[in-house]
């Protein structure tokens, strides 16, 4: 393997990390373990779901449509979204994680 600049993508391994962490609870090796799979969860299953319901959402429209066609093709795009709404949420709501600190 080599290590190029266009080869790190900071949203993806860096935020991702932090993320996994703040969901779970910083202070608490459980709860970065528990935040760690429950990012994992999401981020493999945002795509698929959001691929379906994209298809819900375009059905109505005509089959050439270039509106149809980027909703479909950014379906990808969720991803990062949601894991922004998750970590958006955690801190609202449990600002500590998870599993806070005892």
């Amino acid at each position: 393997g080599q290590l190029t600049p266009s080869s790190y993508q900071p949203l993806r391994y860096t935020f991702l990390i932090w993320v996994m962490v703040i969901v779970g609870g910083s202070g608490n090796n459980y709860g970065a373990i528990l935040g760690g799979f429950v990012i994992w969860f999401f981020w493999v299953q945002v795509e698929p779901i959001g691929q379906t319901l994209m298809t819900l959402v375009t059905s109505g429209m005509a089959d050439g449509s270039a509106l149809k066609e980027h909703l479909l093709d950014s379906t990808a795009h969720m991803r990062l979204l949601t894991m922004g709404i998750i970590m958006l949420l955690v801190l609202r709501f449990s600002p500590r994680g998870l599993i806070p600190e005892k």
